[in-house]
């Protein structure tokens, strides 16, 4: 048996997280896995983790963790700790856009997961390569993965400025930066339109609708929606927009790259492992509207540019599809 432990929170009005995706794919390969937890209550949430990993510790063949920079590193952690004390084989699996900085400030307790795992499963070679230097030498890279099939193909020939933003509104995402882009496209004479999908992590949300009114920007606010539901709505638009300060290997870019629409994404993180520049993405430094409002611009004007980044962004996807990357976990788990 297989416990897989991270946050079930999509039934509470927020994004599907990796457990509740790979886990599910994992089970329907035939993998006995079971997955914990669902609590709201962060304390509930963890106390439920460790008494499931407690309750079933004669049973367990390895125990995934999904592990995040945040406050959820202490689930990982305790996790971790109850693992090496039933000798149970345990496998994080590092998902933190801002992971390094655990690894540098919290080196004792990185120590402990990190080091004593079965193996680190890094869905990024950005974040893998980071492990490598601070040291860490157990690690597998098994890439991100989504359902090709359930991605259309759309070629993007010629663009319009119909921007799509998908992720939740944090600070560190910079959803903000979205609605200058728009406004300095208006400015620069084209006509622009911006669709922001995602739930509301913080204020951020009530900053970005400020800065909408305050430069008359029109901006169509979602909310959280299904994967089918912005799938079907990313048919009305042409260009994806990643405005992040901080990231990993988002799979919201892998899913646009399937969609084949042209993106433009800040270089931060884990993102220039996962688009070359200039060939299946277009990259610029973070928090600058001005060069995003350059390519967005360049590629309005010269069709052929965005045609191609579409083309390639489909062929890229293909390398993340769960029937290419299944066989990386069946290697993994059946060992």
């Amino acid at each position: 048996m297989i416990l897989y432990v991270g946050n079930i929170v999509s039934g509470h009005g927020k994004t599907a997280t990796t457990i509740e995706t790979l886990g599910k794919l994992l089970q329907k390969e035939g993998f006995n896995i079971r997955l914990t937890s669902n609590k709201q209550n962060k304390i509930l949430r963890l106390f439920d983790m460790l008494w499931t990993v407690f309750k079933l510790r004669k049973k367990l063949d390895y125990v995934l963790i999904d592990t995040y920079s945040t406050t959820n590193f202490l689930y990982a952690y305790y996790v971790s700790k109850l693992c090496i004390r039933f000798k149970i084989k345990y496998i994080p699996i590092l998902h933190g856009g801002n992971l390094e900085a655990r690894l540098k400030h919290s080196k004792a307790k990185s120590d402990l997961i990190f080091k004593n795992a079965h193996v680190n499963v890094s869905p990024s070679m950005f974040l893998k390569t980071v492990f490598e230097q601070y040291g860490y030498s157990n690690l597998k890279h098994i890439p991100n993965n989504v359902e090709l099939a359930e991605y259309p193909f759309k070629l993007r020939k010629s663009v319009k400025a119909k921007l799509l933003w998908v992720r939740s509104f944090a600070e560190i995402y910079n959803p903000q930066l979205a609605v200058e882009i728009v406004h300095g496209l208006k400015q620069n004479g084209i006509a622009a339109t911006l669709c922001m999908v995602g739930p509301r992590k913080d204020a951020s949300f009530e900053k970005t609708q400020e800065l909408a009114k305050k430069l008359n920007v029109d901006v169509k606010f979602t909310g959280k929606l299904s994967k089918q539901e912005w799938i079907s709505l990313s048919t009305e638009y042409d260009i994806f927009i990643n405005t992040t300060n901080f990231d990993n290997t988002p799979i919201s870019l892998i899913e646009a790259m399937a969609l084949g629409m042209p993106i433009v994404s800040t270089n931060v993180g884990g993102i220039p492992y996962l688009i070359e520049d200039k060939k299946d993405g277009l990259l610029v430094e973070p928090n600058s509207a001005i060069e995003m409002i350059f390519h967005i611009k360049k590629m309005v004007f010269t069709p052929e540019i965005a045609e191609k980044l579409s083309e390639n962004a489909r062929k890229k996807s293909e390398q993340f599809d769960w029937e290419v990357v299944k066989a990386q976990w069946k290697e993994l788990l059946v060992s």
